[in-house]
C-alpha cells in the first residue's frame, strides 16, 4: 500500500479545446486530463494542433451518472475479452477508458490506467476503488497475477458477476410487482378518499336518514385523509426511512427482517433459491481460481446478501477449519436442500467440487427464473382483482344509501 501512496494523482478533469487537425480543418472537442498541458500534449499525439484549452467549470450539481455494478460487469467482460485476444493489459484499460459511454466510468478507468502504466499491480490499484471492487474482485485478480493466466481469472469473473447480475434482475423483477400493486392500490384509493367521496358526502347531508355502516366507515376514513393526509405521507415516508437505516445499521433487525423475507409465502421460495445459487456461483468461481477453500468460503458469506445464509456459511467455514467434510458441514446448519449437500458430497468425493458447484448454480437460477415468470404470470390478474375490489368497495359504500333510498320511495 505504500507503494500506491506514492503514485497517488490529480482528480481528471474535463477541458474544452479547439485547434486544428492534420488536414488544417478547425475542430473542436472535450477531453479530460489532470492539467491543459497534459490536455495539450493528449491533442498533439493525436495529430491535432490545439491554439485553445481552457478548463471547463464544474457543474452546482452532479449530474454524472453513477458507474453501477452492471457497468462494472460490462468492463470485466471486455478486459477478458481483449486479454484472451492477447492485447496487453495497459492498452485494454486505455481502450476501455477511451471508449466509455459513461462519464463517471471512463474517468475510473483512466484513474486504473495512470497507475497501472505506473507499474502498480492492477489487484492493487483496484482496491483503492472498493465501491466498484469489492475484495472477491481483487481477490480473485490478485490469483489471476500470481498464477500467470489474468485472461481466465477475468474469464471467470465476468461469468461470476453476469450471472450475479441477471440474478440480481430476477429478484427485483419478483419485488416489482408486489410493490407496484402497493402503490397504484395506494394512489388510487387516496384520490378517491380526498377528491371524490366528499362529492358523496355533500349529496348525502341532504338525505336527512341514517346511513349504512359501511357508508360511514368509508366517509370517516375520506375526512380523516382531507385533514391529515400530509400526517399518513410523512408517517409512510419514515416509517420507510426508519425500516432502512435498521436494516442496513443494526444486525439484530437485519437478521430478524432477513428470516422474515426467507418465511414470507411465495417470495421466500424464490429468496432461498436465490441465496443457493449465489453461495453456489461464488464458491465455484473462487475455488476454481485457486483460492483456499475457507478463505473461498469467506468470500460466499460476504456475497451471500442475507444475513442467515451468512451465518450458516461461516459456521460451515469454522468447521471446515476444525477438519470436518463440507457436506456434513453444510446438512449441520439445516439450511441448504438435501439435493445440494448430495451434489456437494459427490463434488468432494470425486474431487470436482468447483465443476460440481457450478452445476448446483446453474440449477438454482434456472428455478429462480421460472419462478418469476410464474410468480409475474399471477400477480397480473391479481393485480386486477385487488384494485377492482378497492375500487368496487368504495363505489358500493357511496351508492348504498342510495339505494336504499330508491327501495324506501318505492
Amino acid at each position: 500500500m505504500a507503494q500506491a501512496q506514492k503514485y497517488k494523482i490529480k482528480e481528471l478533469e474535463t477541458y474544452s479545446w479547439k485547434g486544428l487537425n492534420r488536414r488544417g480543418k478547425k475542430t473542436t472537442g472535450e477531453i479530460k486530463g489532470g492539467s491543459s498541458q497534459e490536455v495539450k500534449a493528449l491533442l498533439r499525439q493525436q495529430g491535432i494542433t490545439p491554439s485553445l484549452v481552457k478548463r471547463k467549470p464544474k457543474p452546482l450539481f452532479n449530474t454524472e451518472k453513477k458507474v453501477t455494478a452492471a457497468d462494472i460487469a460490462v468492463v470485466t467482460r471486455q478486459i477478458a475479452t481483449m486479454l484472451g485476444a492477447g492485447v496487453p493489459l495497459v492498452q485494454t484499460i486505455d481502450l476501455i477508458a477511451s471508449g466509455a459511454d459513461k462519464a463517471s466510468l471512463r474517468t475510473l478507468m483512466q484513474k486504473v490506467s495512470v497507475k497501472v502504466q505506473a507499474g502498480l499491480p492492477l489487484s492493487e490499484v483496484l482496491r483503492e476503488h472498493p465501491k466498484h471492487f469489492d475484495e472477491l474482485y481483487c481477490d480473485l485478480v490478485k490469483s489471476g497475477e500470481q498464477s500467470g493466466a489474468l485472461d481466465a481469472i477475468f474469464d471467470r469473473i465476468a461469468i461470476y458477476k453476469e450471472k450475479a447480475e441477471a440474478l440480481k434482475s430476477k429478484i427485483k423483477k419478483a419485488m416489482f410487482y408486489p410493490v407496484a400493486v402497493l402503490v397504484v392500490a395506494a394512489i388510487v384509493t387516496s384520490i378517491l378518499l380526498i377528491f371524490v367521496v366528499p362529492q358523496f358526502a355533500e349529496i348525502f347531508a341532504g338525505f336527512g336518514a341514517e346511513l349504512p355502516a359501511f357508508t360511514l366507515f368509508v366517509l370517516g376514513i375520506s375526512e380523516l385523509m382531507q385533514a391529515y393526509w400530509w400526517a399518513v405521507l410523512g408517517a409512510v415516508v419514515i416509517a420507510g426511512y426508519i425500516t432502512k437505516q435498521a436494516y442496513n445499521k443494526n444486525l439484530k433487525a437485519r437478521t430478524a427482517m432477513d428470516a422474515m423475507l426467507l418465511k414470507a409465502p411465495v417470495f421466500g421460495g424464490i429468496l432461498n433459491k436465490a441465496a443457493v445459487a449465489r453461495f453456489a456461483r461464488t464458491l465455484s468461481t473462487t475455488f476454481a481460481a485457486g483460492v483456499p477453500l475457507i478463505d473461498a468460503l469467506e468470500s460466499a458469506a460476504g456475497a451471500s446478501g442475507n444475513e442467515i445464509y451468512r451465518n450458516a456459511i461461516l459456521e460451515i467455514r469454522d468447521e471446515v477449519t476444525a477438519g470436518n467434510q463440507m457436506q456434513f458441514a453444510m446438512k449441520n446448519t439445516k439450511q441448504f436442500p438435501e439435493m445440494v449437500v448430495q451434489m456437494v458430497a459427490i463434488g468432494e468425493e470425486s474431487g470436482a467440487l468447483d465443476s460440481m458447484l457450478s452445476k448446483v448454480a446453474n440449477i438454482y437460477e434456472q428455478e429462480v427464473d421460472d419462478a418469476v415468470d410464474g410468480l409475474t404470470a399471477l400477480l397480473e390478474p391479481m393485480i386486477m382483482a385487488v384494485l377492482g375490489v378497492i375500487i368496487g368497495g368504495l363505489i358500493i359504500a357511496m351508492y348504498l344509501p342510495i339505494f336504499q333510498l330508491g327501495q324506501i320511495v318505492g
